[in-house]
């Protein structure tokens, strides 16, 4: 039980890959603060950690509303007392071509996806500076990297997201503390599952491993860069993509 006594919050952690890390997380023994819209589907996680003996508790928020944000990583530091591992997992697409695209479109994207991790991780540093110790990992995305034709604000909040981890880890570092990320590429999620079946069968052809990814395949990077034996490792991107994107 590589972090048993630590505590960890898991945003977007209602389905697909933040579900994933949080499990993978609480497997681990840290207790797992979980946050989502979705208060049903947060408790039925919470009920499913619990059930294997790991402790859990839901705390509804939109990161998007930066008053939701405050208070909800208020109440779970309230109620477990600190935060040493935040997992930046909450994400939204907006899809369409830049000249067509709606301004509250691109807002909606980079206030999800970026400004959110921003504002989490302004509630939790005092957390893990004050402990000396902790572990910030933001989900970014292989299309931060590379670019996606129809996401240019998904794409621009995701590189930003790399931007912010550098950033972070260069401030915190002298504290213990690591800020990496975590860039999928094709994963079988519920955002992925709204595509079609052509454009899906496509996109695995450019993959060198020739499959998508699963939530799994992610929680286990997180889950290591989370851990004592990435303790060396800060400001990195460690991609995790079938090999779609190299170098």
């Amino acid at each position: 039980m590589k972090l048993e006594g630590r505590v960890a919050l898991v945003t977007g952690a209602s389905q697909g890959i933040g579900h994933a890390c949080a499990l993978a997380l609480a497997q681990e023994g840290a207790s797992i603060a979980v946050a989502a819209r979705n208060q049903q589907k947060l408790q039925e996680l919470v009920g499913q950690i619990t059930a294997a003996g790991g402790q859990a508790a839901a705390f509804v928020m939109d990161v998007a509303d930066e008053e939701q944000v405050k208070a909800g990583i208020k109440s779970a530091l309230g109620q477990f007392g600190k935060i040493d591992i935040l997992v930046n997992n909450a994400g939204i697409t907006r899809d369409q071509l830049l000249m067509r695209m709606k301004r509250a479109d691109w807002d909606a994207v980079l206030n999800t996806n970026l400004t959110s991790a921003y504002l989490c991780m302004q509630q939790v540093i005092g957390s893990m500076l004050k402990q000396r110790w902790g572990r910030i990992i933001n989900i970014t995305s292989v299309f931060g990297q590379m670019g996606q034709a129809g996401q240019v604000n998904y794409s621009a909040s995701k590189a930003g997201l790399i931007g912010l981890t550098m950033a972070m880890a260069r401030e915190v570092a002298s504290r213990n503390i690591t800020c990496n990320a975590v860039a999928p590429g094709f994963i079988n999620t519920n955002m992925t599952a709204a595509l079609s079946d052509e454009f899906k069968e496509n996109a695995v052809k450019t993959i060198p491993l020739g499959r998508a990814g699963s939530p799994e395949d992610i929680a286990g990077a997180v889950r290591f860069l989370a851990s004592d034996e990435a303790a060396y490792i800060t400001g990195h991107v460690l991609n995790v993509n079938g090999g779609l994107l190299m170098g």
